[in-house]
């Protein structure tokens, strides 16, 4: 199989993951049963889904406010010839769930979460001690579901 290239079963094993894993004690048993396969070729198949990078992250979704956290999506606008420099300091800390590039003045958008709600402001003036940027800080006021299941 060439690399860059989802088989039948890879589009199946990817369709089935984007709508979500079950609790269980083998969660991919129930998968591989309806694959007429092993859960070991699955497991075996996703590995190489995510090192090949067809598939760029396989990571439990954790709601960090019901566990007792805060979360916010933030932007800052950062210089172009600094935006690399910023984008590796983010990336480093704990806090950054992942940060991206926007076309627009506020070139740079992530989203920080943390333990406890006292300490997203706590991370906020850190990154801009370390950036010497300002932060956007845009808390969620309202939460909206959508169940997302791309085609592949």
């Amino acid at each position: 199989m060439r690399r860059g290239h989802l088989d039948p079963v890879d589009r199946v094993i990817v369709v089935a993951l984007q709508r979500g894993v079950p609790i269980v004690e083998r969660p991919f048993a129930e998968l591989a049963a309806s694959l007429e396969t092993t859960e070991e070729a699955v497991v075996a198949r996703l590995a190489r889904l995510v090192s090949t990078g067809l598939v760029s992250r396989f990571a439990p979704m954790l709601d960090a406010e019901k566990l007792g956290g805060a979360v916010s999506l933030c932007a800052m606008a950062v210089p172009p010839d600094r935006f690399d420099e910023v984008a590796t300091i983010l990336a480093a800390m704990p806090e950054v769930a992942h940060n991206y590039e926007r076309e627009h003045r506020f070139n740079m958008w992530f989203v920080l979460a943390v333990e406890r709600p006292e300490d997203l402001p706590k991370a906020i003036a850190r990154i801009e001690a370390v950036t010497g940027l300002s932060v956007l800080d845009l808390p969620k006021l309202e939460e909206y579901r959508l169940e997302l299941v791309l085609p592949v």
